[in-house]
């Protein structure tokens, strides 16, 4: 080794020396790179713990079953505008489905209600107290065949009770807690929407949900007859047909041509009605998923982009300051690649501590939404945190070739006499 070359591990010593020895200027000129990957990987972190949620809430819908409906997407939400047109998806699907489609198990269905009726907002209550955070539905009883459900009190409503219209209600977990803080719901009355209703069962606890929250766990189902004869002008079904085990590819496709012979839609046209599974929905909010983590990294980027000129501009001021320290080691035999080893090796180092600092902020930031928001699964996931290390790694090296590379260049008489 010659004596104007020095180790890598003296190197990174040397650079971080530097660092420590401009600590305030340091700490500005890797603010950039500190929020561009701050913002990163806290938006994949917590969007791979919505993505966990959403999963989970979806995967509750069943591995067999096929959804059916007039329009696509949230039942709760506004139709497309092409949509409207569509003729409507009546109970009556389910016993067609059953009948005709040999790979159906089961057939349920649900009629979603809206929020507000009559220009009111659904609530429930009870005497002493009330909720307005509850959604109502009103579902077949086969509903807990092909959407099997577990109770922590009571049971499903039958059959029977749903043919006689019986003004029975099941509830979730949070809104029982909520009208019934002591316990005790099955068998009280409760009165959701100006009707009464008697309470025979608790669901438990659903899991996954959107943001942490489920909104089963505050819902009120009762009886398909008593919702049709309730509000008779609402027509939003859903129809739910639970396939014969490895057979749900099949039963998509069998429902789907009963569906058009039975609505007579001409073989060119598209289906005039929405055939979706729970695998198809969670494919759609991935898709949504990545192009928000696309679009943040873009904007992070920025940051990014701003940090990676502040370490050139930097490094090229190191290299005027120590013009005379460039010229001294060249004249002791240092080789032009020593140089840009050196001077690369600290541009690195730089943009690594504001890498560094940004993962352990946003892990921070994670673990403190996790802490406010328990609910809501916060996972920091194995590949931002090395992605970001390494897209900070990544622009040191860029940023820091051009200064590295005129350090290299400078000639060492000239750089001797350098005052």
């Amino acid at each position: 080794m010659t004596v104007g070359t020095i180790s890598l591990t003296e190197t990174i010593g040397v650079a971080l020396d530097s660092v420590w020895a401009n600590r305030f200027r340091s700490l500005l000129t890797i603010l950039g790179i500190v929020i561009g990957i701050t913002t990163v990987v806290t938006v994949s972190s917590l969007l791979t713990g919505l993505q966990q949620g959403i999963t989970t809430f979806f995967a509750e819908f069943g591995p067999d079953n096929v959804f059916i409906g007039r329009y696509s997407g949230d039942p709760n939400q506004e139709p497309r505008v092409k949509e409207l047109r569509r003729r409507p998806v009546g109970p009556e699907y389910a016993a067609l489905i059953k009948r005709l489609v040999p790979s159906v198990q089961e057939t349920s269905v649900t009629m979603f209600l809206p929020g507000i009726i009559g220009r009111n907002p659904i609530t429930a209550k009870v005497p002493g107290y009330e909720s307005d955070q509850v959604s109502m539905q009103g579902a077949s009883a086969t509903v807990f065949i092909t959407n099997p459900r577990n109770f922590i009190a009571g049971r499903p409503f039958t059959q029977e009770e749903e043919q006689r219209a019986a003004r029975v209600c099941i509830i979730g977990p949070k809104l029982a807690e909520a009208l019934f803080p002591t316990g005790g719901a099955v068998g009280q009355s409760i009165t959701v929407a100006g009707q009464e209703y008697v309470v025979v069962g608790v669901t438990e606890e659903a899991k996954g949900g959107f943001f942490g929250e489920n909104p089963l766990d505050r819902q009120v189902t009762v009886p398909l007859s008593v919702a049709r004869l309730r509000y008779p002008g609402i027509d939003r079904f859903s129809i739910t047909a639970k396939a014969y085990p490895g057979l749900r590819d099949d039963a998509m496709e069998e429902i789907r041509g009963t569906l058009r012979r039975f609505r007579k839609t001409p073989p060119e046209a598209e289906d005039d009605f929405s055939i979706t599974t729970a695998d198809q929905i969670i494919a759609q909010f991935n898709s949504i998923n990545g192009l928000i983590i696309l679009v943040s990294t873009a904007l992070s980027g920025l940051g990014l982009l701003v940090g990676g000129i502040g370490v050139m501009n930097i490094m090229l001021v190191s290299v005027t300051e120590r013009t005379k320290e460039i010229g001294t080691r060249k004249a002791l035999g240092a080789r032009r690649s020593d140089i840009v080893i050196q001077f690369l090796t600290e541009a690195v180092t730089l943009t690594g501590i504001g890498g560094l600092l940004g993962i352990i902020i946003s892990i921070l930031v994670t673990l403190l939404v996790g802490f406010l928001v328990p609910s809501l699964p916060s996972v920091v996931p194995p590949w931002a945190v090395g992605v970001g290390f390494g897209v900070s790694v990544g622009i040191g090296l860029f940023f820091g070739v051009w200064p590295a590379f005129k350090a290299a260049r400078l000639d060492p008489v000239e750089a001797l006499r350098y005052e």
